[in-house]
């Protein structure tokens, strides 16, 4: 099993630990406050559709704002260096607003209860049954990886043994969602957000000052690494060699295009939190809200990862003890006093805690909804459903668990979870962007589009990446190529089989394909919505711009 550094063992002590506690009581309280709310399944679910945009925006990026996250992209940073700020300003930006202004009315005037169950409406329940078999295999996988990052952190920083970081950390997230729903993973999801930049604030301008400031960071990173290490896109043109292994073609195409919109649009730990806010409106901003704090958090991620490689100038090398992912744990030994310290350990508690639960409280929703009641115990009363939904719950708990020993065997977890995405998430976004601008595909290319996506891109894996038939210099880069590969063949499918097969009644597809009314009355706005500020086209393009500018000073 992969650890982190031995040496890492931080310095903690009782004010360290009350800190931990009393986050910990909090997160409960959570829990116990939101049962209230839970009546019915769809509050336990969706929240009763009644959560307003500034809480599910935060929630949305709390959600994707993981421990996995915070380890992995420092970790990207110490080695491949401002490269990095590509999964933040084109590998998400876009990706969120499209959702935001183009995807989002099509799945909340549908009445969806999950991503899957949009197909089901636009194709068919063969479609349906695989795309939800598929996302909840995928969801736990997920979440064990943020329950498998959090023991070898733990053990590394705290001294706790693995399994008892695992088994705390997950009792936790099994009691305050199973007792509150969605409602208490949100509102913690809420608190977790500001815990989470209360750890990684004091990390990113402590490790500024120690190594004299940016200028002073950027000199030396430069001469250990060549010119193109603090630039965005130096060193990415096609044939040219660099570190990520991925030239400007496919950075743009496999990671802002494919794997970007397949993960952001179609991934329902995301998705979910858009579908409980209190109207469309509301819908519609909270991934465009979420965009804003989505562009500058790469930047208390990247520069403790730089930082460090200039305090340990040989990590990840075979000459260091230290790895990549020792890149946070290191500052957080080297640079925070006791009290700040405790901050820092409940804030990547929180990440991993928030990360988990995304995905258990999505796999919940997908697994009772998507599967037991519309395939195996079907026109029970509602309250059957309640109880079904938390017992799945403490299911889904344990089997992350057991998948947590499946992340073990990756030596990076960045790279485990980009390899997940562009397995699950990317032939569902080709299926669900062509069963929304393409009228005429049919009832049956959904099924086989999903198919023949994730199978090409399991093969171009597996037997021609680590078959060695096409020689691509890293993991991410591989996952780049497997991304775009599993797009064209999902859709290239889809299109031979719409060529040869029926398609859905034209009354059928009503509100489900772009340039048909929906059947569903527009909401009248409410008055605060009419407000300029609060216009999804302005704060979508007001965040495109914004990331666009950020590139500048790091693109030469």
């Amino acid at each position: 099993m992969q650890t982190l550094a031995e040496g890492l063992r931080l310095p903690t002590n009782g004010l360290d630990y009350a800190i931990l506690a009393i986050y910990f009581v909090v997160v409960l309280g959570i829990g116990f406050m939101a049962r209230a709310s839970v009546k019915t399944s769809l509050d336990f679910f969706l929240s009763g559709r009644s959560l307003p945009a500034w809480v599910t925006g935060l929630a949305f990026v709390a959600a994707n704002l993981g421990a996995t996250e915070i380890l992995g992209m420092a970790a990207t940073g110490a080695q491949y260096g401002v490269a990095v700020v590509h999964w933040y300003w084109i590998g998400a930006i876009p990706a969120m607003v499209f959702l935001g202004l183009v995807m989002m009315p099509f799945y909340y005037r549908s009445k969806v209860r999950s991503v899957p169950e949009f197909l089901l409406q636009r194709f068919d329940k063969s479609a349906h049954l695989l795309s939800s078999v598929l996302f909840a295999f995928a969801a736990i996988l997920i979440a064990g990886v943020n329950l498998y990052a959090l023991s070898i952190v733990v053990e590394a920083l705290l001294g706790w043994p693995q399994w008892v970081a695992i088994v705390v950390a997950g009792l936790f997230v099994l009691v305050y969602i199973t007792i509150g729903g969605l409602s208490s993973a949100i509102y913690n999801e809420v608190l977790q957000f500001f815990v989470i930049l209360a750890a990684l604030i004091p990390l990113t301008v402590l490790g500024l000052k120690r190594v004299g400031g940016w200028d002073a960071m950027s000199d030396s990173l430069t001469k250990q690494h060549g010119g193109d290490f603090m630039t965005a896109w130096g060193g990415t043109g096609i044939g040219d060699a660099n570190p990520l292994g991925a030239n400007w073609l496919t950075i743009i195409l496999g990671l802002g295009f494919v794997l970007s919109f397949g993960y952001w649009t179609t991934n329902f730990a995301e998705v979910q939190r858009a579908l409980s806010a209190k109207n469309l409106s509301a819908a519609k901003r909270t991934p465009l809200i979420a965009a804003f704090p989505k562009i500058f958090i790469v930047f208390a991620v990247m520069i403790p990862g730089l930082v460090a490689a200039v305090i340990v100038p040989k990590i990840g090398t075979p000459d260091s003890d230290l790895t990549y992912n020792d890149a946070i744990p290191l500052l957080m030994q080297e640079l925070l006093p006791n009290g700040v310290l405790g901050i820092a350990v409940t804030g990547l508690l929180a990440a991993f805690m928030a990360g988990m639960a995304a995905n258990v409280s999505s796999f919940n929703t997908v697994f009772t909804t998507d599967i037991w009641q519309r395939y195996v115990v079907k026109d029970k009363p509602d309250t059957y459903y309640l109880r079904f939904g938390r017992l799945i719950t403490a299911i889904g708990v344990l089997a992350s668990i057991g998948t947590a020993f499946i992340a073990a065997s990756f030596s990076n977890i960045m790279s485990y979870l980009q390899t997940l995405f562009s397995f699950f998430n990317v032939p569902m976004f080709v299926v669900f962007i062509i069963g929304m601008f393409w009228k005429r595909a049919s009832m049956k290319s959904g099924v086989w589009g999903l198919v023949a996506g994730t199978a090409a891109a399991m093969i171009n894996y597996f037997w021609i990446y680590k078959g060695g038939i096409i020689d691509i210099p890293s993991d991410q880069g591989a996952n780049f190529v497997s991304a775009i590969v599993g797009f064209v063949a999902g859709a290239v499918v889809m299109v031979v089989v719409t060529l040869f097969t029926a398609p859905k009644p034209d009354a059928e597809l009503a509100g489900l394909v772009y340039g048909t009314e929906s059947p569903s009355p527009d909401e009248e706005l409410e008055e605060a919505d009419k407000t300029w500020y609060r216009k999804p086209a302005l704060l979508g393009w007001g965040a495109i711009v914004l990331a666009a500018a950020c590139y500048i000073p790091y693109s030469f």
